[in-house]
């Protein structure tokens, strides 16, 4: 069984993050999970899926690779990191065009083959002060051009 449950949560990191199969967060995901994600609580897969978009459209070429699964009959604790470039504006402020890399850790809980709970831990805080520092500074190298 654990075997399996791993296998559902490499599936959930390819296929939602580097395939983009946003099905597959309905195929997935409980109804009634819940996320504990760094910017907050999301309920079930369409505010799930608000979520991943947002990201997306402020990283669209954003690859995640799974580094490592540690699983049991009913979690999987994913250790992944994170490669993109900042080239959209979805994070509120404008893109600083930076590459970027980060790493984090997922625990995922499962329910007749489901996620019903996840929780992630990475420094989002970090990067985006970084982020907003960078594109903070680009119009004004931009202006000085002119």
């Amino acid at each position: 069984m654990a075997d399996h449950i791993r296998a559902l949560a490499v599936r959930w990191f390819n296929d939602v993050w580097n395939h983009r199969r946003a099905a597959t967060i309905d195929e997935l995901m409980a109804p009634d999970a819940v996320g504990y994600m760094e910017g907050g609580l999301v309920h079930g897969p369409e505010e799930f899926k608000a979520v991943r978009d947002t990201l997306l459209g402020a990283f669209p070429d954003m690859q995640v690779s799974v580094d490592g699964v540690v699983a049991d009959e009913s979690h999987a604790v994913v250790r992944w990191s994170v490669t993109a470039s900042h080239t959209g504006d979805h994070l509120g402020f404008p893109a600083s065009h930076q590459r970027v890399s980060f790493r984090g850790m997922t625990w995922l809980s499962f329910r007749d083959g489901k996620i019903v709970g996840g929780w992630d831990a990475w420094n989002q805080g970090a990067l985006i002060q970084s982020l907003q520092a960078q594109a903070g500074s680009a119009p004004a190298r931009a202006e000085a051009r002119h």
